[in-house]
C-alpha cells in the first residue's frame, strides 16, 4: 500500500514540476536524443534500492536526511548545472527548507565562484589546487584550499542571493580548517550581530564546529590571534547545517581536475566522512582525455581508486556516472589562426564510463548520448546551449542538463517503487 500511494504521489509532484517550474518542452532542439535519457542501473543494484526506499520515507512521512554529493571539474565549480539540480530536489523538497550543503569560497582563490551565494573577503590570501604540480599543503574534499596568516583577513558569505526567498538558513555551522598552533589562531565567527567560538574541535576531520541555536544565513569567519602570531589558518570549506529532514545536495569541483587530482587530495576521506553521502555523481573526466595518452583501462583504474576510497567511507552509497559530454579540441593553424577538431575521445570515455557502472553495480547517465553523439556540441553552440570552446555550456544549456538529469532519476524511483 506504501509504494501503491507514493507511486501515485510522486506521479502527481512530477506533473506539477515539469508543467511548471522545470519544463522539458525541447522540441526546439530535435538534436536532443529524449529517449536516451535515463539511469541505466546495472546488475539490479541494491545501493540504488536502499537509496530510493531513503527517499520514499522521506517523501512519504517526512522523516530522514538525504545526502547527495556531486563531485566534478569546472562543470560543477561554475555552479549552474549543480544548482539547477538542487533547485528540483528543494521542489521534493518543499517546505522543509533543508541545508545548503558543502560550499568553498572561490572568490577567495581569485577563481570563478557560483553566483548563488556570495563571498566577500579582506586581507591577503593564498590558495592550493589540486591541479599543480605541487602543493604546499595537504588538500581534502574540495580539491581547493586557502590560508592566510594576515591579521584582518576574514570571508563572508551571505547564502542566499534571492532577497525574497530566504530558504537557505543554518543553526549550525561546520568550518573545516587547520592551524598548526590551535592555540594561537581561533577561528571566529559572527552572524546575526553575535559572535561565535567554536564550542568543539574535531582532529579526525579538522572540523570547527558552532552551534548558533538560532537561524542565520549569512556569517563572517575571522581569527583571533594572539599579539605575536603569523600562523597560517586554512581553510577547506564550510557545511551551513541545520535539522530539517529532507535532500541535502553537495558539490566540490575545480577547473581543470580530472581523476588523479582527487586521487592526490590526502585528506579526502576524513572531510567525506563529514557528508557520508547517500549516492556520489560522478562528472570528472572531461579533462582526462583532453589530449590523446589515456586509455580506458587506465581511466577505469583512477576511478576504481577514487570509488575505494569513498566506499570506505560511505559502503551503502549509491554511485551515478554521468559520461563526458561531446567536445571539441583547439588546434594551432599556420599565422596564429585556431580551428576546432571533434575530440573522439568523447566515445573512449563513455565506454569506459559503462564498464565502471557494471563493476560497481552503479548507473549510468549517458550524457554524450543524450547531447546527440559524436560532433554533437556544434548543434548545442549554434542553439546558444553551448560556449564558443565548445567544451562548456551556457547557462540555460546547463539548466537543461540539469533537468533532464533530474527526471531520469525521478523516472528511476518511479520505476524501483513499482
Amino acid at each position: 500500500m506504501k509504494k501503491l500511494y507514493f507511486i501515485l504521489f510522486l506521479g502527481c509532484l512530477t506533473t506539477n514540476i515539469f508543467s511548471q517550474q522545470i519544463p522539458l518542452n525541447l522540441s526546439e532542439f530535435p538534436f536532443i536524443d529524449l529517449s536516451k535519457n535515463k539511469l541505466e542501473i546495472y546488475n539490479s543494484s541494491i545501493y540504488f534500492e536502499r537509496f530510493y526506499n531513503k527517499l520514499d520515507t522521506f517523501l512519504i512521512e517526512n522523516k530522514g536526511k538525504i545526502n547527495i554529493l556531486h563531485i566534478g571539474a569546472s562543470h560543477v565549480q561554475g555552479g549552474f548545472l549543480t544548482n539547477q539540480i538542487r533547485r528540483n530536489f528543494d521542489l521534493l523538497n518543499g517546505d522543509n527548507k533543508t541545508s545548503r550543503g558543502f560550499i568553498f569560497p572561490y572568490k577567495v582563490a581569485k577563481t570563478n565562484n557560483p553566483k548563488n551565494f556570495e563571498v566577500c573577503f579582506t586581507g591577503e590570501w593564498t590558495s592550493e589546487r589540486n591541479v599543480g604540480r605541487s602543493c604546499s599543503m595537504p588538500l581534502g574534499l574540495a580539491g581547493i584550499a586557502v590560508s592566510t596568516s594576515d591579521s584582518a583577513a576574514s570571508i563572508s558569505i551571505k547564502l542566499n542571493t534571492d532577497s525574497v526567498e530566504r530558504r537557505r538558513t543554518f543553526t549550525k555551522l561546520v568550518l573545516i580548517g587547520q592551524t598548526d598552533e590551535p592555540q594561537t589562531v581561533i577561528p571566529v565567527i559572527y552572524t546575526n550581530g553575535k559572535e561565535f567560538l567554536p564550542c568543539f574541535f574535531d582532529a579526525k576531520t579538522n572540523a570547527y564546529i558552532y552551534e548558533l541555536h538560532e537561524y542565520a544565513d549569512t556569517f563572517k569567519l575571522a581569527f583571533m590571534r594572539s599579539d605575536s602570531s603569523k600562523q597560517s589558518f586554512t581553510v577547506y570549506g564550510f557545511i551551513p547545517e541545520n535539522d530539517t529532514q529532507g535532500i541535502v545536495y553537495h558539490e566540490v569541483g575545480v577547473n581543470g581536475a580530472t581523476v588523479s587530482s582527487y586521487l592526490n587530495c590526502e585528506n579526502f576521506e576524513r572531510e567525506l566522512a563529514l557528508i557520508k553521502p547517500d549516492m556520489v555523481i560522478f562528472g570528472i573526466g572531461i579533462n582526462d582525455w583532453v589530449g590523446n595518452n589515456m586509455t580506458e583501462r587506465e581511466f577505469i583504474a583512477n576511478y576504481m581508486q577514487l570509488i575505494e576510497r569513498i566506499r570506505g567511507v560511505s559502503p551503502d552509497c549509491a554511485l551515478v556516472f554521468i559520461t563526458n559530454n561531446d567536445s571539441f579540441k583547439k588546434i594551432r593553424l599556420r599565422r596564429r589562426r585556431t580551428s576546432y577538431a571533434v575530440n573522439t575521445n568523447g566515445l573512449h570515455a563513455q565506454n569506459a564510463f559503462r564498464e565502471l557502472a557494471r563493476q560497481n553495480n552503479g548507473a549510468l547517465w549517458d550524457q554524450f548520448a543524450i547531447m546527440g553523439g559524436l560532433r554533437s556540441m556544434k548543434q548545442w553552440e549554434r542553439a546558444g546551449l553551448a560556449a564558443k570552446d565548445k567544451i562548456h555550456f551556457t547557462k540555460k544549456g546547463y539548466e537543461i542538463l540539469g533537468n533532464l538529469l533530474f527526471e531520469a532519476m525521478i523516472e528511476q524511483q518511479l520505476t524501483i517503487s513499482n
